[in-house]
């Protein structure tokens, strides 16, 4: 599995019980997601098109805490991809291990300069399918 994103937690990460804060996960699995679309998008060409990226829904599982000082690895793949939307598949796993902290299902849609989504077709649909580590022909 290919991980684009390590963080170490510091104390600002925490919650009062010590451990990683549930509104952090999204930072981390945001993080990640940037870094996908910033290795595998010319985002300035989309900004140029008017086209931008937007998460319409997120669903997260926590399945182990994560204290300070541990560090973590996020990885993002393709789950499933639509005529207008797409869904990726987020893990923040504990560094050295196979240990799942949190999982996440983002769904996604890009949008035009009305803000209305676009059909993934085309030039957008192939570089979408990089997002999860798909090449074209």
């Amino acid at each position: 599995m290919k991980y684009l994103t390590e963080i170490k937690v510091r104390g600002y990460h925490a919650d009062f019980y010590g451990h990683v804060n549930n509104a952090r996960y999204l930072e981390f699995f945001e993080e990640d997601r940037w870094a996908q679309l910033e290795s595998t998008i010319d985002l300035q060409n989309w900004a140029a098109r008017g086209l931008i990226f937007l998460v319409v829904n997120i669903n997260v599982n926590y399945r182990k805490a994560v204290g300070v000082g541990e560090t973590i690895c996020v990885s993002t793949e393709i789950e499933k991809i639509g005529s207008k939307s797409a869904v990726l598949l987020q893990k923040i796993f504990l560094k050295g291990t196979d240990t799942v902290a949190a999982d996440a299902r983002i769904t996604f849609v890009v949008a035009d300069r009305t803000g209305r989504a676009v059909v993934l077709e085309g030039e957008v649909l192939e570089q979408i399918k990089k997002l999860g580590g798909e090449t074209t022909n």
